[in-house]
Order: C-alpha cells, then sequence, then structure tokens
C-alpha cells in the first residue's frame, strides 16, 4: 500500500469512526412535521408609543420565554426571524388555539380609578394620550364605567397567583403583590376610592386587562378615607374556573409585552402523521439503496459492490454530520437525505466510466491505472457539479425557512459527504482491491475492463445526434408550449404558504366523497373551501385564513360525514406573510438561475454557460406546467424540490461540457457539432446510470413515501427526466447554435470527430 492510499485510508477510518460515534451518542433534532407538535411566527407590531424594532422583539421575546416556560412545554424553542418576527415551536402541543391565545396577548394590566357610571350610548373614550385620558369600558355585568386615568400598571406587579379559597367559598381568584412604588400607589388608589360612600360606584377599583375590564371590586367599607390597603396586596376575584386563574395569573406573571404581536403563521401536525412518514421514509430509503446497490453491482460488478459499500458509509457520515451540527431534520429534508442517496451514486459512476475509458484506451492497460486516471480525469466534473447543487441548498437555506430550509441544510450536508465518500471511501477501497493479486488476475471481475453494453452500442452504431440540431431544439418548444399551456390555461395552484390561507388535513375511517364534504361545507358557510382527497382516507381542505371558531366549524361539519375524522395536520398563513412568501419563492427562483448563470460563465466559456441556464429554464417551465395540469399545489415543498431539479439540470449540463472543453482542447480546430457530439456520446452512460440510481430511490418514495411525500417525489421524477433529456437534446444543440454565430466560429471543412 503506497503512501498516499494509506493516508486516505486512515482518514476515512478516522472520519468513519467518528461518525459512527456521532450517530450512536448524538440523537438527531426531528422538526414538528416529523414528531409532532405546533409552531407559531409571531410578528410584533408598532404602535403609536413604541416601535416594533428589534430591541423591542428582543424584548417581547423574553417575555414569551417566561410565558411558555409556565405553560410547562417540554423543548420549546423562540427564536427571532429578522427584526419584527419570532418563531415558537411548541412540540407535542397539539391545541394551539391556547398557546396562541397566551402568546399573543399582550397583557396590558392597568388598575384605574373608577369616576362614576356612564351612559350605555357613550362607549367612546374621551381624546387624549392613551395612559393619560378618560376611558369607558363595562364592568363584569355590562354596566359602563367612566375610569380615569391608570393609576398603575403591571409593571407594579410583584407576582400573581391562582388559588381556591375553600373556606370564604369565593371560589378560584388570582392574588396580585405590589412592589416598590406600586405599593404606595396602591395604597393611594384603595385610599382615594374609600373616601366614597358604599354603593358609589366611585368606591370601586377597576381592574383592566386588555381593555377588558376583569374585576371591579368595592373598597372594603372597613377601611377609612385616605388609608387605603397598605400591605401592597389584593385579590381580583371573578367568574373564574382553574384554567382561567392559572391563565391569568400566568399573563401578569409573565409581563406586558413590550409591543403587540399578530399571528402570521401557524402550523400543527399530529404525532401520528409525523411517525408515518418516518416510517415511510425509512422503507422507501431501505428499498431505494438496495435497488441502487444491486444496479451498481449489475454494471460495475466488484467495484460496483465496493460503490455500494461506500454508499453505506455516506449515509453514515450524512447522519452523523447532521446529529453533530444540530440541524433540524424535517419532513422535506429526511426525503432529501433519501434523495441524496441515490444521487451519492454519481460520482462513482462518473469515475468507473472514466476509468473504463482509460482501461479501454491503453495498450498494457492494468486496473490500478485505469483506476488512478478515472479519479484524476473525474474530478473536474465531480467538483463543477456539486457545486451548483451546493449553490441551490445555500440559496434554501439563506431564502427559505422552516421545513424547506431544513430540506437545504439536509441537501447541502448530502452533497459534501457523498463528495468524501466517492473520492476518499471509494477510492480506499477500489484501489486496495485493485491491487489483489486475485483482482489482477481476472480484472473482468472488477467491471471496468470493458467499455460496458451501453459505450458498447453507442461505439458500434456510432450515431451523430448533433446533425440538425434545430430539429431537436424545435422538439423542446414543442414540448415547452405543451407544457407552458397548461399555465396559461388552467393555471398555478399556488399553496396557502403562498396566497395565504387555512390548509387543514384530515385522516378518516374510510373513504369520503370530497363532492359530499364541498356541499356540507357550502351548507356550513364555506362555499369557496376547496377538497381534494389524498389516498383512500386522507382527505384536504383548503380554505382562506379561518379563525380557531370557523376551523372547529369546519371540522364539525365534516365529523357529520365521518365520525372518526381525526386532524393531523392544521396551516394556517396569513395573507401578508403569503405574500412575502411568494415574493421569496421567486425571489429564490431568479437568484438561483442567476447564480448557476455566473458560475457556469466562469468556470466555462458564456456560451456553454447561456446554454445550460437556457435549458434550465426550460426545465422549470415544463415542470410547472406538469403540475398545473394534474392541478398539483405549488407551496414551499415544491419550491425545495423545483431548486433541486434545477441543481441536478444543470449538474448534467456541466458533465456534458466539461467533457466538450476537453475534447475542444484535445482538438482546436475539430468542428464544434462534432465535439459536441463526441461528448455526448461519451458521457451516456454516465448520464443513463446516474438517473437509473436516483429513479430507483425516487420512485421508491413516491410508492412508499405517503400523500406527505408523494408531490416531492413526482416533481422530482418528472425533473430527473426532463433535466437528463434537457441536457442533451436542449443545451447541447443550442451550445452549437450559439457557437455558429459566435465571431471566433471559423468554418471547417474537415469531417466530425468520432469517438
Amino acid at each position: 500500500m503506497n503512501r498516499s492510499l494509506r493516508m486516505r485510508a486512515l482518514l476515512a477510518l478516522a472520519v468513519l469512526a467518528l461518525s459512527l460515534y456521532v450517530a450512536v451518542t448524538v440523537p438527531v433534532r426531528l422538526g414538528l412535521d416529523l414528531r409532532g407538535g405546533t409552531q407559531i411566527v409571531l410578528e410584533t407590531r408598532s404602535t403609536p408609543t413604541a416601535d416594533a424594532d428589534r430591541a423591542a422583539t428582543d424584548r417581547t421575546l423574553e417575555v414569551l420565554r417566561g410565558r411558555i416556560d409556565a405553560l410547562g412545554v417540554a423543548e420549546p424553542t423562540l427564536v427571532r426571524s429578522g427584526d419584527d418576527r419570532i418563531i415558537v415551536e411548541l412540540p407535542g402541543v397539539q391545541d394551539p388555539k391556547k398557546a396562541a391565545d397566551v402568546l399573543g396577548r399582550t397583557a396590558q394590566l392597568t388598575f384605574h380609578p373608577v369616576l362614576g357610571t356612564a351612559d350605555r350610548a357613550d362607549r367612546t373614550s374621551r381624546p387624549g394620550p392613551e395612559p393619560a385620558r378618560e376611558r369607558i369600558l363595562p364592568d363584569e355585568s355590562g354596566t359602563p364605567l367612566r375610569l380615569g386615568p391608570a393609576s398603575l400598571t403591571g409593571e407594579d406587579v410583584k407576582e400573581a397567583s391562582a388559588l381556591f379559597d375553600q373556606q370564604g367559598g369565593a371560589g378560584w381568584h388570582v392574588t396580585v403583590g405590589f412592589e416598590g412604588s406600586g405599593r404606595t400607589g396602591w395604597a393611594g388608589l384603595t385610599g382615594e376610592a374609600a373616601c366614597r360612600a358604599p354603593g358609589d360606584p366611585a368606591r370601586r377599583v377597576a381592574i383592566v386587562l386588555d381593555d377588558k375590564v376583569i374585576s371591579s371590586p368595592q373598597v372594603d367599607p372597613s377601611l377609612a378615607c385616605g388609608t387605603g390597603i397598605r400591605d401592597g396586596a389584593t385579590r381580583i376575584t371573578g367568574s373564574f374556573g382553574p384554567e382561567e386563574a392559572r391563565e391569568l395569573s400566568l399573563l401578569i406573571n409573565g409581563g406586558a409585552l413590550p409591543v403587540p404581536v399578530e399571528t402570521v403563521e401557524q402550523r400543527t401536525v399530529g404525532p401520528t402523521l409525523g411517525a408515518q412518514a418516518i416510517t415511510a421514509s425509512a422503507w422507501a430509503a431501505a428499498i431505494g439503496t438496495v435497488l441502487t446497490s444491486l444496479f451498481i453491482i449489475a454494471v460495475y460488478r466488484l467495484m460496483g459492490g465496493l460503490a455500494a459499500l461506500a454508499l453505506a458509509c455516506y449515509g453514515l457520515i450524512s447522519y452523523a454530520a447532521l446529529a453533530a451540527f444540530g440541524a433540524t431534520l424535517t419532513l422535506p429534508g429526511l426525503a432529501g437525505f433519501v434523495l441524496a442517496i441515490g444521487m451519492a451514486v454519481d460520482a462513482n459512476v462518473l469515475v468507473f466510466e472514466r476509468a473504463r475509458e482509460e482501461y479501454g484506451a491503453r495498450r498494457r492497460p492494468s486496473i490500478r491505472s485505469a483506476l488512478a486516471a478515472g479519479f484524476r480525469n473525474a474530478f473536474s466534473a465531480i467538483a463543477d457539479s456539486n457545486v451548483t447543487t451546493l449553490i441551490a441548498a445555500a440559496l434554501l437555506f439563506f431564502l427559505a425557512s422552516g421545513p424547506v430550509r431544513g430540506f437545504g441544510v439536509t441537501l447541502g450536508i448530502g452533497v459534501l459527504a457523498s463528495m468524501f465518500s466517492a473520492l476518499v471511501v471509494s477510492r480506499v477501497l477500489a484501489e486496495f482491491a485493485a491491487g489483489r493479486p486475485g483482482v489482477r488476475r481476472r480484472p473482468g471481475l472488477t467491471g471496468i475492463a470493458g467499455i460496458g453494453a451501453v459505450r458498447e452500442r453507442l461505439t458500434r452504431r456510432n450515431p451523430f445526434l448533433m446533425r440538425r440540431p434545430r430539429r431537436w431544439l424545435a422538439v423542446s418548444a414543442a414540448v415547452l408550449v405543451l407544457a407552458g399551456s397548461g399555465i396559461a390555461v388552467r393555471g398555478v395552484a399556488l399553496g396557502v404558504e403562498f396566497t395565504g390561507g387555512r390548509l387543514i388535513e384530515y385522516r378518516t375511517s374510510g373513504p369520503v366523497d370530497p363532492g359530499r364534504v364541498r356541499s356540507a361545507l357550502a351548507d356550513a358557510g364555506f362555499p369557496q373551501a376547496v377538497v381534494q382527497s389524498s389516498g383512500d382516507t386522507g382527505l384536504t381542505v383548503r380554505t382562506e385564513p379561518l379563525t380557531d371558531a370557523e376551523e372547529a366549524e369546519v371540522t364539525g361539519a365534516l365529523r357529520d360525514l365521518d365520525g372518526r375524522a381525526d386532524k393531523v395536520r392544521d396551516e394556517l398563513i396569513g395573507p401578508s406573510l403569503g405574500e412575502e412568501l411568494r415574493r421569496g419563492a421567486l425571489i429564490a427562483l431568479a437568484m438561483a438561475v442567476g447564480a448557476q448563470f455566473l458560475y457556469l460563465a466562469a468556470r466555462f466559456r458564456w456560451m456553454l454557460g447561456s446554454a445550460a441556464v437556457v435549458a434550465l429554464v426550460h426545465d422549470v417551465v415544463i415542470l410547472l406546467g406538469v403540475f398545473a395540469w394534474l392541478g398539483k399545489p405549488v407551496d414551499g415543498v415544491f419550491l425545495a424540490a423545483l431548486l433541486t431539479v434545477i441543481g441536478y439540470s444543470v449538474n448534467d449540463s456541466v458533465v456534458l461540457f466539461d467533457r466538450v472543453r476537453e475534447l475542444a482542447g484535445r482538438s482546436p480546430g475539430a468542428p464544434f457539432p462534432g465535439v459536441v457530439n463526441q461528448a455526448i456520446l461519451q458521457t451516456l452512460p454516465r448520464t443513463v446510470n446516474t438517473g437509473m440510481g436516483a429513479a430507483f430511490m425516487l420512485t421508491a418514495l413516491a410508492v412508499l413515501g405517503g400523500s406527505s411525500l408523494t408531490d416531492f417525489a413526482l416533481a422530482l421524477l418528472v425533473g430527473l427526466a426532463v433535466g437528463t433529456y434537457s441536457s442533451v437534446f436542449t443545451a447541447a444543440p443550442l451550445a452549437i447554435g450559439l457557437h455558429r454565430r459566435s465571431p471566433r466560429a471559423r468554418p471547417s471543412r474537415r469531417r466530425p470527430v468520432t469517438p
């Protein structure tokens, strides 16, 4: 074993040992869409007296953290997003209404002197600054009271607690203790009220929470005028139940929010849905990996078997990296992990195909020299193709949010892990096996001692595919028009993430006719509801933004048809957030195209870079058109699939144009169509074999992944087929056309280059 191989072997062993240790000792953090729970996105709002800036949002976050800690939620997560948003994740919380009520209420607790009663028609506050103006609010019985300016606020409160009065019969109540100047203020407020005669409304003190009088008790008759309550404590009584009393004490103890907040997004996922997604993805990964491994073993024999072993190492390294970096594994991320296993074969296929070429081109070939040349010659294409996928992953991470952002993390980690497993682990195994005497005596066992069935057929027939490139462009244009007409005729069905609204998914006891559900919802006052079935026992309802009370009516109408219907997913997106996410999706798409063009223009000539970008735009339009014709929703998960397709499309074009650049460098004066045609014939075996490996994974994901992942896998399958086609029959003919218009192009009478 030579020194370089020994060093790579030690590095591989060290990384695998560390990965195994991390995988065993550090659990991967699951997103709420996999373990169940509620995610709420709050947006702070400015008031006439306070701006919702970064500092106010940070203070709001700390108040919310105290409230959630008091709720007793296990492992809650609160993070600020931007200057005015707070993302709250509450694992295990299946009733978002209570959590949203506690989080969203500003809890502006104030204590006012009562000036007297008011006419029932007079419901307005007197003009003036809010803290100093007279207010008119109904008391607990509905009688309007004239309230003076606030004497105390919630900031003067030391502690509040919910208690049950067993002896006095007052039931549940909340005791409030004051501190600092609040003790003096409370004594003054109650002492002034004590100067009024018993029965006079002005002998009362109003306790107001969020513009609602929650208690207006009379000051005890035993108190003399000007004396007041000097022990700094009071008791709020009312028709409290245990939950109401505890919630009130929680709000008071949590303190007032510096600025109001509004719920702009709310997602709830039941634990069963996440568990089913994990199980389905695990089966898809297992079956897809077995099929992919069997395929590459059948094609590359011993080297294919070693690549399958390296694939298992890749899975271990990726999982350990996710755990080590504390990344959150979401549902799209889990699908991305499965997809990356299939795409990780690409680097090995590139190496083995180059090794086959080298073996066939040498007079006295050897497996070791062919492998060394294969790794050396394939490195450029591997690096370029993986960088394009990393660009897509980076855009998902920086521009997306929630589960889609988790997909970007998983995809990026998968790309880096696949490069390590192919260029280090797989190389160590391949070179070690190639050095064994038995392998040297039987080179046919390795799978690289022949050119392969696909290349052999291409070599024998030697088709000149680029003889009439305009015909291929015409076919691509026809497919583009057909797909584009779907967008024009059917329209793009934007998901609630991009339009705003509410999406509720139910699991029923048996098949339910969507038409009956639509009729029932129309009778209940929701005629615009969109109802779709997903599988035999799945049903989704999509409406405009609904309140929790309206959502309960929708659920009740469905349960009238199927009493055992369970809500497994609930997503609420505000209209403003939907518009922002839609704009962000367009920006992400534009940046993806621009970033790919800049990278390709730097690595290749502008002509090749432009052809590759046009091909990926062609793929994007076709994928959108297919989903438009099928009526499938275009949501955040689709965006993740779309950016992945962009990366895959450019990946294929990069491999092809990398070979064009190499061949053009060898024969500078050769006709460009012949160079491109030869590059296609030489890279087509890699394209077919890599596509088959990814197709096995995606098919398993589409069939076994369940309703949550079917559309994602379908988008990637369509993108895989279209991207494979466009790199050969759109990007290549377009590059030839651009080359003919280039000033550098010169007419040549040389015969086309043949393999």
